[in-house]
């Protein structure tokens, strides 16, 4: 057998899967809340080594996020001998099937229900419907039913995961016409619901001063304050240039500190690309891009972290080698020392360094 064959997702739902081997290509990170229960997963990244581990006593079935990857693959299992499919469209496609199930179900419990609010987060690109869905149920009772629309791809994952570790309920959720949707019950955590650490803290080192690594912290740190995380962001060295005020504040200092000054970019306006940034184009074009398409900026991603109570704390010993001054700043930093940042670090299960 040299040619392997080809089935589409809605053929592949309705198949017995006992009488299959299922072989599950996606990264392991992408099975946490979606997977075929009893599938092999070998990710794509590492076939090669793992090629020799699906058995040949029944007929495969490959498939991968899209179903690109796993045509490679079920090529070369047919040209070794393996009775194999490929499924049509992959995971995604099966999964689009099972969203319009899950609509049905979700549409029959809405008419049952008690008023439901739309909380529409269409357009909204992460962390930002997970953190406009937090802000929404943050002060509402215990029973609160809302219905959340959004158009990321990547929301269908959050939005199961962020329910998962803050107690909410998730009823619902249906994907269809490029619009996610999900049904959410307000619900108090406790520690039967969220298996969770008692300490629970993200701590972020923020050492470089790209922009391109500052966005992310900052998407992570929103992210985490909408799960209802304590998150410390600990800038140090070159990191110390995203705190430090756009314009010119006039402080007495050396020679010295007057030439750090002068080389260091200023602000996060003047932040530069750790890859390609070719004199400051690489920069304008990421932040025109993300404009283009709906990404919170940087400056809009710092703002929204200060008003979800993320502590943003300057190293004072960096900002006596680096010659900035407090008052250089942006309003809402603290400073701190090495003490500040271990004490939070022992507090989280989660320390980055960026």
């Amino acid at each position: 057998m040299d040619e392997y064959k080809i089935i589409s997702a809605k053929e592949f739902s309705g198949l017995d899967y006992s009488n299959y081997t299922l072989v599950d290509l996606r990264e392991p990170d992408e099975l946490i809340v979606s997977r075929i229960e009893g599938a092999i997963n070998i990710p794509f990244s590492q076939f090669a080594t793992g090629l020799d581990t699906v058995p040949k006593d029944k007929p495969v079935i490959v498939y991968c996020r899209e179903g690109d990857f796993s045509e490679q693959v079920a090529e070369i299992l047919a040209e070794r001998g393996y009775d194999v499919t490929n499924v049509e469209g992959g995971y995604n496609a099966y999964r689009k099937l099972k969203g319009e199930d899950n609509s049905q179900k979700k549409d029959k419990s809405d008419n049952n229900s008690a008023k439901i609010v739309l909380v529409d987060a269409k357009g909204l690109k992460c962390p930002g419907p997970i953190v406009k869905v937090a802000d929404y149920l943050r002060d509402k009772p215990d029973g609160t039913k809302i219905r959340v629309e959004a158009t990321e791809d990547a929301f269908y994952s959050d939005i199961q995961i962020w329910c998962e570790r803050t107690g909410n309920r998730l009823d619902a959720i249906s994907f269809s016409d490029g619009v996610i949707q999900a049904g959410i019950t307000r619900q108090t955590a406790n520690k039967q619901s969220v298996p969770i650490n008692e300490q629970n803290d993200k701590t972020f080192v923020v050492f470089s001063g790209d922009l391109d690594r500052t966005i992310a912290a900052f998407i992570m740190a929103n992210g985490a304050a909408a799960m209802g995380r304590k998150v410390t962001m600990f800038f140090t060295f070159w990191g110390l240039n995203i705190l430090r005020r756009a314009q010119n504040i006039k402080v007495k200092k050396t020679l010295i500190e007057k030439m750090f000054g002068f080389m260091m970019p200023r602000g996060t306006k003047k932040l530069g690309l750790s890859r390609m940034n070719m004199g400051g184009m690489g920069a304008k074009m990421i932040r025109w891009i993300m404009k283009e398409k709906g990404i919170s900026s940087l400056e809009e991603l710092i703002d929204s972290a200060k008003a979800h109570g993320v502590k943003i704390v300057a190293c004072q010993m960096s900002m006596d080698i680096m010659g900035i001054h407090k008052e250089e700043l942006i309003d809402g930093v603290e400073l701190g020392g090495v003490s500040t940042f271990l004490g939070s670090g022992e507090k989280s299960d989660m320390s980055l360094f960026i």
